[in-house]
């Protein structure tokens, strides 16, 4: 079956459709300049190495039993001892954090023979937050002595990177900047403006210094190194080039 639309109804079909192609021609206009430009597009870092004034300590106790009762018995007691001796060593209870609680059955494995309960081992485990650098190998010294036994390391920082990442984000805009002069020049080209700048990366602690292997001697402290903590910030950049 066929419609028959009057004429004024066919006129605004058409009217009504018109205006939808006309944005088509900015559209087209910026795409035409966008290739008319030269741009250059570049990344640089930039690096700041400072004296770390915080430290991290992962210490715990590790037990175990014969049941599962008796292995958190023994854990909580230890574990008790070597807070009360964080405490004393001068680390406040905001500096403590419970990082891992668990209880483990263990097995002895037999050849030959199906795997045969044998106990079962508790673990708690702790984040030690240290401000005073000058006490941190006490620190270390204070809580093995009262019953750690199991530790995962030590990581350095900065309590506040603020000013470090500054710098860094400086340096790192400076060296960007004189790269794209580099390769304008290179180019025959010259700089006329930056188009836009991001930043990418950022604070970096070194990796943690495993206790295993520091000497916990009992006659003398800890030593601990804190060393150099890197701030690294990176910047990518696009330049407008012309002649």
């Amino acid at each position: 079956m066929r419609f028959a639309l009057p004429a004024g109804a066919a006129c605004a079909l058409f009217l009504a459709a018109a205006p939808a192609a006309a944005p088509a021609q900015p559209a087209q206009a910026d795409s035409e300049a966008m290739f008319r430009a030269t741009t250059l597009s570049l990344s640089a870092d930039g690096e700041t190495k400072v004296a770390p004034d915080m430290a991290t300590i992962n210490l715990g106790v590790t037990t175990q039993a014969a049941t599962a009762a008796e292995a958190m018995q023994q854990n909580s007691a230890e574990m008790n001892r070597v807070m009360a001796a964080l405490r004393r060593a001068g680390v406040e209870a905001r500096d403590v954090q419970t990082a891992q609680v668990s209880i483990n059955p263990q097995y002895a494995y037999q050849q030959g023979e199906a795997p045969r309960l044998s106990g079962y081992q508790a673990t708690n485990q702790v984040i030690v937050t240290t401000r005073d650098l000058a006490r941190l190998g006490a620190t270390i010294d204070a809580a093995v002595a009262a019953g750690a036994n199991a530790a995962g390391g030590i990581s350095f920082g900065l309590a506040d990177p603020a000013p470090a990442e500054d710098a860094a984000r400086l340096a790192a805009v400076k060296a960007l900047q004189a790269k794209a002069e580099l390769y304008a020049r290179a180019a025959g080209y010259r700089v006329l403006r930056l188009v836009n700048l991001s930043e990418g990366g950022g604070y970096a602690n070194p990796p943690p210094v495993p206790l295993a292997r520091m000497a916990l001697a009992k006659s003398e402290e800890t030593p601990v190194s804190p060393g150099e903590t890197r701030v690294r910030i990176e910047v990518t950049g696009t330049f407008e080039l012309g002649r």
